[in-house]
């Protein structure tokens, strides 16, 4: 028999893993892990949003870090924390999704409660494989909606869910409804659009038969800079419709890699970041 050992800093994943294998096969316990109640702090997007909006009201300038797929790797967002709150040049953090990777509650716990520790405020998409098991009401009451967005200064971010697979197709996903409202808005600060998602169009979890119809929606929103998504684990930077429109992806965290944005009255730049 060959052993294998496992680096220190997947152990943690592993050991919840062979657990639940344990549980599931055994009947061990009456609970499950894929229980969706929920233990600790909740709400967390609408309280940080709102955290962000009082920052930014008025400004014109602001700087974000956009990082995605923390699933598994516990340690290297843990690295991220640390390393974040040691500037301080950077009003809030934009997760793209994937903070679990079976959709078990402890994944989604365990999270939530390293990126408390940021300084600054952060909020959280909902990935694939978020929407593993009853991941979704696990999101739902950790995070919030699956869809919402929020003000920066005049920038107003447009985070959606696009994981039309997860869904089989059976929710409007995207949601256009959804979408239609947000450039309805007549706040006179609103000027400037930056649309979030975890997986892009042309991804085969994206619902590419109405791609077209939601870079439409996207061209129609005010000032539109750029689209951001996680996903794939590595960096892109890709004109998804060669409009000139640029989306970026952003890699795991487990590439100890993030992306810092920096929003100006002159437009956006970015610059690539290792940790």
């Amino acid at each position: 028999m060959r052993i294998v050992y496992l680096p220190k800093n997947r152990c943690r994943n592993v050991v919840w893993l062979l657990l639940l294998l344990t549980i599931t096969s055994c009947n061990l316990l009456e609970s499950s892990p894929y229980d969706a109640r929920v233990t600790g702090d909740t709400g967390i997007n609408a309280r940080n949003v709102a955290r962000i909006e009082k920052a930014l009201d008025g400004k014109s300038s602001f700087r974000f870090a956009f990082i995605s797929d923390t699933q598994r790797w516990y340690d290297e967002t843990e690295a991220f924390v640390a390393h974040l709150n040691s500037r301080d040049d950077v009003d809030f953090v934009l997760h793209g999704g994937d903070v679990s990777d079976f959709g078990v509650t402890e994944e989604f716990l365990w999270q939530r409660d390293i990126l408390n520790e940021l300084k600054v405020p952060y909020v959280v998409l909902l990935g694939n494989h978020d929407v593993l098991g009853n991941g979704v009401q696990v999101y739902r009451r950790v995070f919030g909606e699956e869809n919402f967005s929020f003000m920066a200064g005049d920038v107003k971010f447009i985070c959606l869910n696009t994981n039309a697979l997860e869904f089989d197709y059976s929710n409007p996903i995207p949601d256009f409804s959804f979408i239609k409202a947000q450039l309805k808005d007549d706040n006179p600060a609103y000027r400037r659009t930056i649309y979030a998602m975890h997986v892009a169009p042309g991804d085969e979890q994206f619902n590419n038969n109405v791609a077209d119809v939601f870079h439409l929606y996207v061209k129609l929103s005010p000032g539109i800079l750029c689209g951001l998504y996680g996903h794939g684990h590595t960096f892109a930077e890709a004109d998804k419709f060669g409009d000139g429109i640029i989306y970026y992806e952003t890699p795991c965290i487990g590439k100890r890699f993030y992306l810092m944005f920096t929003i100006n009255a002159e437009g956006y730049s970015y610059e690539p970041v290792y940790f």
